[in-house]
């Protein structure tokens, strides 16, 4: 059993390296909450990544992800999610615009 997570199964695991996370206004790291969890609700009161997040845990990427996942669950911090492929641009948009900044 992990201390640090009391062995959860991990949580939302294709949460992007790149997604950010940012504490809930209100919430209050001296609740009740296990040291890496206070020091996630600390560092989040700017966005950060959850990979900025695993590197300053210096924590597995599965334990954050399992941390994260008990934070969201309590309403303590959002995670905001990238936009997937499909809202992208596309390769020919991309080009056409790169074209015009050229053509300046």
């Amino acid at each position: 059993m992990s201390p640090v997570t009391g062995a959860r199964d991990p949580w939302r695991a294709h949460l992007d390296l790149a997604s950010l996370v940012v504490t809930r206004a209100g919430a209050c790291p001296s609740l009740r909450l296990p040291p890496e969890q206070a020091r996630i609700l600390l560092r989040c009161r700017r966005p950060l990544s959850v990979a900025e997040i695993t590197t300053e845990l210096r924590l597995p990427l599965n334990t954050v992800r399992i941390l994260l996942g008990m934070l969201s669950q309590a309403g303590l911090i959002d995670v905001l999610e990238l936009p997937s492929h499909v809202e992208r641009p596309s390769r020919e948009l991309l080009q056409k615009l790169l074209a015009a900044l050229r053509a300046l």
